[in-house]
């Protein structure tokens, strides 16, 4: 008979801290600000469903509404329906790039990815370590989710690190650690919502992030060498065949990045979700019918299931995310946020990147790293666009925004005492949770190098895409049309719909955003120009009198 657990198990210390915080912060706001507020958090607190918080949330803003006009449920719909959500093909792309996920861990996928790494890498110094950096950030991009990656990558090469005699603190820290690196490379899941809430092309984001991902991981593979180098870690030697021979076994799944690259290059798929499709008939023909990994009748219906409920869980929380955006819009709370910042004396870039930092790290640690991008993101990109208007040369490009929010998210997931990393970690490797808090401090560390690298250097974010911005602007000069999806690139924008300049040499050129009009214009004349009464462009239309002639106006 086994005996009976404990009932009354103490707290640890981490959760002590992180009760006491949760408790200060929903007391004050009670105290301070709303009683509804903080019901709302308690609530999340206390485990309600994330899309029931925000739909909730969103319903019960707009009955609080100043205007009784307002109280009508239908004010939650607009951002949920209109097509720059219900259109955007990253609600595609995001379940089917889940199903692969799932069919690819449930398959051997995560040992042969192993064994490939090890027998290519192994002969470096901490060749195993960064073996586990390296299939760590992968698979965490295959599955969309650190955890996942922690217990199947993880449990795998943990026991490999311990027998090539690397000490327990380090191979406990490299395994915890690596869980979260895939999420600065492209086709993450979190890198996608990021793309859908702040409005960035996602193709022009999944190039963004090349280099500085590569460079989280090369950072990491450089303490992992020093690391092997100082412990005298035995190393396997060279052979070609053998490499070769783990090369061919994973041939079918190293060829899912080059079939994504083909399909979108060659013009075989016109959109991303289109690849995505194709990429996952691919993956279930090779696990199915090539490898045999998995069973149609067994596993195939199990998979799907599984897959769409997360897929519908992320979509569910993003369409109420939304209706709560709505409602933030048009209330206006970003600019009087801003307006906060500005009134304790943040003007300037250096100052804004520390407490967006600090801000962002806390937030990832409390919040499951999807709530953070859908809570952080429309509250910073209004005071970045206008910190970039008030200062054109402190602006930051949309890209580089997107790589501190991530690489933040990546340390806050380890960072003590509430990182969701060290959670799953101390129960897939049954150890005291306080007990990981020293073992990924030097990790921390150096993934606070490359957050610093990027923060203050915008070119590791900017130089992938530059080439895409000079043409965005050789394209405008040759249509004689404002450059307005190169503007979009540079700098971010507070509206995405009227895109401004971001220099100084464009805002003179293009006064608020449009062509300048000709110099020989008579003054108080009002032709149909193609502009509004505010000066927007809409466009010429015959049907309401004479478009403007090439030189209407200059003679």
């Amino acid at each position: 008979m086994s005996a009976a657990p404990e009932r009354d198990a103490p707290l640890s210390t981490g959760a002590k801290v992180g009760l006491s915080l949760a408790g200060l912060g929903v007391g004050s706001l009670g105290a301070f600000a709303s009683v509804v507020a903080a019901l709302v958090v308690l609530l999340a607190l206390a485990g309600m469903p994330l899309f029931s918080v925000m739909g909730g949330s969103a319903e019960i803003l707009w009955m609080l509404h100043p205007d009784a006009a307002y109280h009508h449920l239908r004010f939650i719909a607009p951002t949920v329906l209109d097509e720059r959500f219900a259109d955007n093909p990253v609600l595609v792309t995001i379940p089917l790039f889940t199903f692969v996920g799932y069919v690819l861990a449930e398959a051997k996928t995560p040992n042969r990815l192993v064994n490939t790494a090890r027998t290519v890498l192994g002969w470096m110094p901490g060749g195993l370590a960064i073996v586990c950096i390296i299939a760590s950030a992968v698979f965490t991009v295959l599955t969309g989710g650190s955890g996942v990656t922690i217990i199947a990558i993880g449990g795998l090469l943990y026991p490999a690190l311990r027998k090539q005699r690397y000490t327990d603190s380090f191979a406990l820290g490299v395994v915890t650690t690596g869980g979260s690196v895939g999420l600065l490379l492209p086709g993450s899941i979190p890198l996608l919502v990021y793309a859908l809430v702040a409005h960035v092309d996602f193709l022009e984001l999944f190039k963004a992030v090349i280099v500085p991902g590569v460079l989280v991981i090369v950072l990491l593979s450089v303490y992992a060498a020093f690391v092997g180098s100082r412990q005298n870690i035995d190393r396997d030697p060279p052979q070609l065949r053998p490499m070769v021979k783990a090369l061919w076994e994973m041939k079918w799944e190293l060829g899912i990045p080059v079939l994504l690259i083909v399909c979108l290059g060659s013009g075989v798929a016109s959109s991303f979700d289109e690849a995505a499709g194709i990429v996952a008939f691919y993956v279930v023909v090779i696990e199915f019918l090539v490898y045999r990994d998995l069973d149609w009748k067994k596993d195939l219906v199990r998979i799907v299931k599984a897959s769409m409920s997360l897929a519908g869980a992320i979509i569910l929380i993003l369409a109420m995310a939304n209706a709560l955006m709505n409602y933030v819009v048009d209330q206006h709370v970003p600019t009087k946020v801003l307006g906060f910042m500005l009134q304790i004396g943040i003007e300037h870039k250096w100052q804004f990147l520390i407490v967006m930092n600090l801000f962002l790290l806390m937030l990832g640690m409390l919040m499951e790293g999807f709530s953070a991008i859908l809570v952080a993101v429309p509250l910073i990109v209004p005071f970045v666009a206008d910190l970039g208007m008030r200062h054109p040369d402190e602006k930051m490009s949309p890209f580089q925004l997107a790589m501190i929010f991530l690489l933040n998210l990546e340390i806050a997931y380890c960072m003590p005492p509430l990182g969701l990393n060290l959670f799953i970690s101390s129960f897939r490797f049954n150890r005291p949770i306080s007990s990981l808090y020293k073992v990924v401090m030097p990790f921390i560390g150096i993934l606070t190098i490359g957050l610093i690298l990027v923060s203050y250097v915008p070119w590791y974010s900017n130089v992938a895409v530059a080439g895409d911005v000079a043409a965005a602007h050789a394209k405008a000069e040759k249509e004689g049309a404002p450059p307005r999806d190169a503007w979009m690139m540079e700098c971010v924008q507070e509206d995405p719909t009227n895109p401004q300049p971001c220099s100084a040499e464009d805002r003179a050129k293009y006064p608020g955003g449009q062509m300048p009009t000709p110099a020989g214009a008579a003054a108080g004349a009002t032709p149909d120009d193609g502009t509004d009464d505010a000066g927007v462009d809409i466009g010429c239309n015959p049907d309401f009198g004479p478009c403007p002639t090439a030189d209407a106006g200059g003679k």
